[in-house]
């Protein structure tokens, strides 16, 4: 049975920017758990819930496939691809290998005008998690993280972590939205800046280990299709 539509933004913007866009919006949405793993999902109707045609909206999940984050499902949509528990917790570990050290580095090595370049993205975050908006807080969240990690100099890395955030299931955010407790973790990015800012490694390595415990800890949440 096709499932309902998640709740997702409606798009504006050139037509030549609806099938990135598009495709942006769903990893948010899958990551997030607008899309659960199991359920068919129609071309269609998200396309008429983006206020787009289809066209650009077959075409996005033809991305998501080939990073296999979804399955096509013929004359149908599509399926979110199933992630075991076991390859959270890799790609966590994984990301946290990278992503503390590099980040706490920066206390040192990045220039503040940068630092201070990506506050407007923080208090998106902040935004979105208050008004409960987790499609914008998992794309800002991934701008700003993506953004920090630029700083290093070396794209390669940006690339295998922006691959793993999109791969993360974080299922336990609605709860947290919906509870008004999504603001404090959005707030640990303003954190993580000033620490930066500060030039304070250590409390860099502290607000960053603390973050990203949040991955298997807070914001996750078992997936009725892959869990028991």
């Amino acid at each position: 049975m096709t499932a309902p539509p998640p709740s997702l933004p409606a798009l504006g913007g050139t037509r030549s920017s609806y099938r990135e866009r598009v495709a942006d919006a769903l990893r948010a949405a899958l990551v997030a758990g607008e899309l659960r793993t199991g359920e068919v999902y129609s071309a269609p109707t998200l396309a008429a819930r983006f206020g787009v045609s289809a066209t650009p909206v077959r075409e996005a999940i033809l991305d998501l496939a080939k990073e296999g984050l979804v399955d096509t499902v013929p004359n149908k949509g599509f399926r979110v691809t199933a992630v075991s528990e076991k390859q959270l917790d890799e790609y966590t570990h994984v990301r946290a290998l990278i992503e503390i050290p590099t980040t706490a580095r920066l206390a040192s090595t990045a220039d503040p005008a940068a630092l201070a370049a990506l506050r407007p993205v923080a208090e998106e975050i902040v935004t979105a998690a208050a008004a409960g908006d987790l499609i914008a807080y998992i794309e800002a969240d991934l701008r700003f993280h993506l953004g920090l990690l630029a700083l290093a100099g070396n794209e390669h890395l940006v690339e295998v972590v922006r691959d793993l955030r999109r791969r993360a299931r974080l299922h336990g955010l609605t709860a947290l939205a919906e509870q008004g407790r999504l603001q404090a973790s959005a707030e640990e990015h303003l954190e993580l800046l000033d620490a930066l800012l500060a030039r304070d490694e250590q409390s860099v390595h502290a607000v960053m280990t603390r973050h990203l415990s949040h991955v298997r800890g807070l914001w996750a949440a078992p997936d009725p299709a892959t869990s028991g």
